[in-house]
């Protein structure tokens, strides 16, 4: 059992119920999710012991997402209390050809006020493993990238390995913002998630694939890989390939990259998806899983792209399947037969 922290904001999602618009809708389903504390969950579920990071005000509101990690085993003694407000997304899930749509209403949310003082990072990180964060944390605020900053410097004081999901996210920021706080964090990082979208526009690289058009073999990657790893000196590049044929239909897997080898995991056609909300994180987690446990970077592969596949399937943000689970889908068990 490693110790795992994730650092990021966990927020109220409010989604429309079934596949209702959200001009439709006259009531929302409530849970609570964020890319970080997605990874956490994931991270617990697995058995780890998995700390978030984070601040929410000392209202029942913020309780109430405490709780929501509690219920699955995250630990929440380095989450701060205090601040105004609980982050809010909508979400309208789509489907066919109707995409899925987020509404963000998280300005001025309680971590994105955070302050350094918050936070005792050389305790938080004290005897960890592994360092968690995505690029929609530092989005948030410069408050927030301050504290990635600040959690970074203090994960490499305690030889934690720290691992970044890229993550960009247009509705919080430009891509020359992106590229400017994110680039001078990459020194930090041993283990770069991301796919070709996100690494163009957080790091400002460019795959030869043309994504739009379903040509995601791995051909177009194996350049990008090998320069990211080359100029900022990660251990492993890691990339999910999806091909979106619709909302409720995706082709899934991934590819990574340890400096020497490329690994290409198999591909899973996921119809339908339930909730693909979290995907991303359930892959992350599944990634920082394998790579702690399995004897190789194909084996750590398979399985992280096993459990986002069944993460598809799950309603809400976390991703909430053993261990077991993942296992046995990862290893040929793909027919959903009732399990007797």
């Amino acid at each position: 059992m490693a110790k795992i922290v994730t650092m990021g904001e966990i927020m109220l999602r409010l989604s429309t119920p079934g596949n209702t618009r959200f001009v439709q809708a006259d009531s929302f389903d409530v849970v609570y999710g964020g890319g970080e504390a997605n990874v956490a969950v994931s991270a617990a579920n697995y058995g780890h012991e998995a700390y978030f990071v984070s601040k929410l005000p000392k209202h029942e509101i913020g309780q109430s997402a405490v709780n929501a990690l509690r219920k699955y085993g995250v630990k929440t003694d380095f989450i701060a209390r205090g601040g105004d407000r609980v982050g809010i997304y909508f979400l309208e899930t789509g489907a066919s050809m109707r995409p899925s749509k987020v509404i963000y209403d998280r300005a001025n949310s309680a971590i994105a006020e955070a302050n350094p003082e918050d936070f005792d990072f050389d305790a938080i990180m004290e005897g960890a493993d592994w360092f968690h964060w995505s690029g929609i944390t530092p989005a948030i605020s410069d408050k927030s990238a301050e504290l990635t900053k600040l959690a970074c410097e203090a994960a490499k004081r305690h030889g934690v390995t720290v691992s970044v999901d890229l993550n960009f996210r247009k509705k919080l920021w430009t891509s020359e913002k992106a590229i400017s706080i994110m680039k001078p964090l990459m020194q930090y990082v041993d283990v770069c998630i991301g796919n070709e979208e996100d690494a163009e526009l957080c790091l400002g690289f460019k795959p030869e694939a043309d994504v739009e058009a379903g040509e995601t073999g791995a051909e177009g990657y194996y350049a990008i890989f090998k320069q990211m790893a080359e100029q900022f000196g990660f251990k492993y590049v890691i990339s999910t390939l999806r091909e979106s044929f619709s909302a409720t239909h995706n082709g899934w897997k991934a590819l990574i990259y340890n400096g020497k080898e490329f690994y290409q995991s198999k591909r899973y056609d996921i119809n339908p998806i339930i909730d693909r909300v979290g995907g991303g994180d359930s892959f992350s987690g599944g990634i920082i899983h394998g790579l702690l446990t399995k004897p190789n970077q194909g084996e750590a592969l398979e399985f992280a792209v096993a459990a986002s596949a069944l993460k598809h399937t799950i309603n809400g943000d976390f991703n909430l399947v053993s261990v077991e689970e993942v296992e046995s889908l990862a290893g040929g068990n793909a027919n959903g037969r009732v399990q007797r």
